[in-house]
């Protein structure tokens, strides 16, 4: 049974940082590309980033870009989001996703983690 779990999120300032985490369980972690996405009250779920099964590769949303930085353990099975520089608009629910290949889609990803929610307080 494939299990992603979240952790780190919480309440900060702007202009704060916090570090997401994702634990792989279930899956042969280091074929899968991994994503994170993020669900704000009232939106719809939007790409964040993504890194390739070796972590050589890496694709940004531009709303993130330059503040956000994804990276992977394979040998702990972990994914990671590092958020600097964090602004209201940054608020929502963050969910990884594992999928066999590098996406900003979606619909494309067959595992989720149940989420974990980041405030960012002004």
């Amino acid at each position: 049974q494939v299990q992603l779990v979240e952790s780190g999120g919480g309440l900060v300032q702007v202009g704060g940082s916090l570090r997401l985490s994702c634990a792989a369980s279930g899956l042969t972690f280091s074929s899968y590309a991994m994503g994170w996405f993020r669900q704000a009250p009232g939106k719809a779920r939007e790409f964040a980033a993504a890194i390739n099964f070796s972590g050589r590769i890496t694709y940004y949303a531009d709303s993130v870009k330059g503040r956000f930085t994804i990276s992977r353990d394979n040998a702990k099975n972990t994914v990671y989001l590092q958020m600097n520089s964090l602004k209201p608009e940054d608020t929502a629910v963050y969910y990884c996703a594992a999928d066999w290949t590098l996406t900003s889609s979606a619909n494309e990803y067959d595992y989720w983690g149940q989420g974990t929610q980041v405030t960012v307080s002004s």
